[in-house]
């Protein structure tokens, strides 16, 4: 056990909030709520990230799973017959500290199916950008949605990587932009960014990403929040139409704790809430029956092309730059974006030896130095087949993708094969992407009970003191990474929360 405030009684105190889960939701939460002055426990269950030279070694980072959980979630896809066992990375900070910086807001359109508009989530919006300290530029991007507030830092100068895409783009008659980035150019913090080229689906060794430990957690009220971790909550105990322990396991000494708080928080993401949710009996206490359902995580593929020459001599990491012409060209034949395209990094050689295209990976890790690489990430549509259940006490994923799904994917797939031979790519190859890092939509939020696992607050119909910060919220998946959404959403729940405390957290608040 790692708790970041001595002296803390666990079982012997009262908290204001638990939060359980410190990634882009229950970090934010924890710190906005802490700086309310409420007194908040967050519990963890990975460990804190270790910060050395093997957080930048590939083999033991993609491949041995330096970070990778004990906790199994089976996960069945993609029209396999059987289950595939997977343990999933748990770490403080959540998938913050695995993602490549993206921070791109969701357009106005793609509120149509909320019970909340845009111009609701906008000025948290806002907050979540100065929060990640995203280096972006208002104004280049096409279909970029109003905003009342500036980019907190402009964005690094481009690479000649990135150049050369967007530079392709341009020629096609795109409008390539820089892509917002949580990483540490130009802030005010130290240390800065050295553009290496491990930061997608690695930890920051130095700590210039601006993941939650270097941000939220690192600004919260270091008297008001308590952080333990290696820890894992087990089962929520509901009592009387409220929350009224947390039950939860040291997974070091093995020793077992009931924690209390008058209010409650979940944030172990759309696989991880409604696993404990279920394992925890709130489904008989769900009457839209969508706990669990609905999930969604973008229909993503990445396309790469060998080049004439080496794309990337000084191995500088490349990830500026984004297309985002087509995001509404299909909104009104499918009611959803079509997507972006982003400039992606290749992956090391002995990880493309291993992950890279089947049948062409000995090939694609022997050329990998000539290889550029986009990342299509389309919108794909909520099924209520789509899944996590239980089976044998263990949470089972079930996704298939519809043919619009493919269809907006594929589209998607065109464009940047023609970006990357007009850049000077000869022959390329996609590879589908079946992770669940962009997971969202298993306990989506709503204005009816007979609709929705939670209200407009994101708090559970049935219980009121228990309230959902994840991408478990969401009731579309929109066609842009949902990392900026998650945190602009905690912060307006966050602010619920604190206005109306006593309220939801009942009697003796």
């Amino acid at each position: 056990m790692n708790q970041s405030t001595a002296n803390v009684d666990l079982e012997g105190t009262v908290f204001d909030v638990i939060v359980v889960g410190s990634g882009f939701g229950g970090g934010t939460a924890a710190y906005a709520l802490s700086r309310a002055g409420l007194n908040v426990l967050l519990v963890e269950r990975g460990g804190w990230p270790l910060r050395d030279e093997t957080d930048w070694n590939g083999r033991a980072i993609l491949l041995e799973g330096r970070y990778r959980g004990d906790s199994v979630v089976r996960v069945r896809q993609l029209g396999a017959g059987e289950a595939v066992d997977t343990f999933p990375n748990q770490v403080v900070g959540g998938n913050s500290i695995f993602f490549g910086g993206a921070a791109l807001r969701l357009r106005a359109s793609d509120f149509g199916r909320w019970p909340i508009g845009y111009a609701d989530l906008e000025p948290h919006y806002g907050a979540a950008e100065a929060l990640l300290e995203v280096h972006g530029r208002g104004g280049d991007d096409p279909c970029e949605p109003p905003r009342s507030s500036d980019y907190p830092y402009a964005p690094p100068d481009l690479t000649a990587p990135a150049r050369r895409i967007a530079e392709a783009a341009r020629q096609l008659g795109l409008h390539p932009f820089q892509l917002p980035i949580a990483l540490n150019h130009r802030g005010a913090r130290e240390p800065k960014c050295i553009r290496c080229f491990t930061c997608d689906g690695f930890p920051c060794r130095i700590g210039a990403k601006n993941d939650v430990t270097q941000t939220a957690l690192a600004k919260a009220d270091p008297e008001h929040l308590a952080v333990v971790a290696r820890m894992t909550v087990t089962k929520l105990v509901e009592r009387d139409g409220r929350i009224a322990g947390v039950e939860a396991v040291d997974r070091d000494s093995q020793r077992r704790f009931v924690l209390r708080a008058r209010l409650t928080v979940l944030s172990g993401g759309a696989i991880g809430t409604p696993d404990l949710m279920l394992r925890s009996g709130l489904d008989r206490l769900d009457a839209s029956g969508a706990l669990g359902r609905y999930l969604m995580r973008h229909c993503n593929a990445m396309i790469g092309y060998v080049f004439p020459f080496r794309t990337n001599p000084e191995l500088v990491n490349h990830k500026q730059i984004c297309i985002s012409d087509l995001y509404e060209s299909v909104r009104g034949q499918d009611g959803t974006a079509l997507g972006v395209i982003q400039d992606m990094c290749m992956p090391p050689r002995e990880v493309v030896r291993v992950l890279g295209p089947a049948g062409f990976r000995w090939a694609a890790a022997a050329s990998a130095n000539r290889i550029q690489t986009l990342l299509c990430i389309a919108e794909d549509e909520p099924q209520a087949e789509n899944r996590v259940s239980l089976e044998d006490g263990v949470p089972l994923v079930r996704h298939e993708y519809t043919a619009g799904d493919w269809r907006r994917r594929d589209r998607l797939v065109r464009v940047a094969r023609k970006v990357l031979r007009k850049a000077g790519g000869l022959v390329g190859k996609m590879r589908p992407i079946d992770s669940f890092s962009h997971a969202v939509g298993t306990a989506r939020f709503g204005r009816s009970a007979t609709e929705s696992v939670l209200d407009i607050d994101c708090r559970f119909w049935r219980l009121p003191n228990l309230f959902v910060v994840d991408g478990s919220f969401m009731p579309t998946s929109g066609g842009v990474n949902p990392s900026l959404t998650i945190t602009a959403n905690a912060l307006r729940v966050a602010a619920a929360i604190s206005s109306r405390f006593p309220e939801f957290a009942g009697a003796g608040a």
